[in-house]
């Protein structure tokens, strides 16, 4: 009896793991927008200095997208298809550059670009043990800030994204109420720059 539920696990491992990738491209192929509340947790490589951040993520297709952020400070981040700029408004300061240059390996370039994501992840089928598909993708860049993401499903649904930087400092999105293909005006994604704001080119 042991040797059939062994063998029946090494065969039914494969199959099931392989769902995750499927799953991940599936979802994509159909993407033209989303929306969703946010929580984001960051923790540095050594496990301490925890931040943890709230927000709204809005996202169209092709490559626009903007974060805002309302705690623990207000932040915009705004991606234009060409460029992208964060706004600090305790600052009242505007940071803005390249967009490709920013987005390579990033959880954004995975959402927002309409290219198939195996030409710029590996994937890989992960199982986590906690009920959700996860699948590993590394950029195949190599020069990335990030060297790590993991991407979780439940249901179909994306509610997780873990981000691995080449620090070793680990980002975890946590995705609520999130809407996917809702109509989205583009004047979302066009920045205007704040009155009296410092304005500078990073790039």
């Amino acid at each position: 009896m042991l040797f059939f539920a062994l063998l029946l696990s090494v065969l039914w491992t494969p199959l099931a793991l392989a769902d995750g990738i499927d799953e991940l491209k599936s979802y994509l192929r159909g993407l033209n927008s989303l929306s969703a509340n946010f929580r984001q947790i960051t923790i540095s490589a050594d496990g301490g200095q925890m931040i943890e951040s709230t927000g709204t993520f809005y996202l169209l297709r092709p490559n626009r997208f903007r974060w805002d952020y309302e705690t623990p400070n207000e932040q915009e981040i705004v991606a234009d298809g060409s460029r992208i700029y964060v706004h600090d408004k305790e600052l009242n300061q505007v940071t803005h550059s390249s967009q490709k240059k920013i987005l390579d390996g990033t959880p954004a370039q995975l959402l927002a670009s309409e290219q198939p994501v195996e030409d710029y992840f590996t994937l890989s089928n992960m199982d986590e043990g906690d009920g959700r598909t996860w699948v590993e993708l590394v950029p195949k860049t190599e020069d990335t800030e990030v060297v790590k993401l993991r991407i979780a499903f439940t249901e179909g649904q994306l509610d997780n994204l873990l981000m691995e930087d080449r620090f070793g400092q680990l980002t975890r999105f946590i995705f609520t109420n999130l809407k996917r293909n809702p109509q989205l005006d583009y004047a979302m994604f066009r920045f205007e720059r704040p009155a009296g704001s410092d304005f500078l080119q990073v790039d």
